[in-house]
């Protein structure tokens, strides 16, 4: 399993700047495959492409994310390697009500919530246990790293 190594390179200083290749080689090799290899699982990692309509074009974009599977849906964080910055899904996420995840190769309609409080810190440990660089990230940055709830059907308000 490459997990170990994409942990260690996944914690490496540079790796935020790094970001957009990286995408873009994700992207190629998605469009290559059909969708049915990211990079993420050549790493043995868990993920999902999140589809949301842009907030201000209305166009929808994809972005390819780590996940944990869990309880019929998954979590994903906005840590974007500890940037400053929102990564752009999720001000995209929260101007929407419904998404789309692309997982194993289907297409779901997903509703979502963000998670807060004790039940956020209880996901922050899950979304650990899978990616510890998760915690070098929170370190990286001064901005509370959002985490997010996404399961199939409507919205779990």
């Amino acid at each position: 399993m490459l997990t170990p190594l994409a942990v260690k390179i996944g914690a490496v200083s540079w790796m935020p700047k790094m970001l957009p290749i990286i995408e873009k080689c994700d992207v190629r090799l998605q469009g290559l495959t059909k969708g049915r290899l990211s990079v993420l699982d050549i790493a043995g990692l868990p993920n999902i492409v999140l589809r949301v309509p842009g907030r201000k074009t209305g166009n929808v974009r994809s972005t390819p994310l780590l996940c944990v599977p869990q309880n019929g849906g998954w979590l994903i964080a906005g840590s974007y390697f500890g940037n400053p910055k929102l990564p752009t899904w999720v001000l995209n996420l929260r101007a929407c009500e419904t998404a789309e995840v692309i997982y194993r190769g289907k297409t779901l309609s997903v509703g979502w919530r963000e998670i807060t409080g004790t039940e956020r810190d209880q996901a922050w440990q899950t979304l650990l246990a899978t990616w510890p660089n998760f915690a070098i990230y929170e370190q990286r940055t001064e901005r509370l790293i959002p985490v997010f709830f996404l399961a199939p059907g409507p919205s779990k308000s």
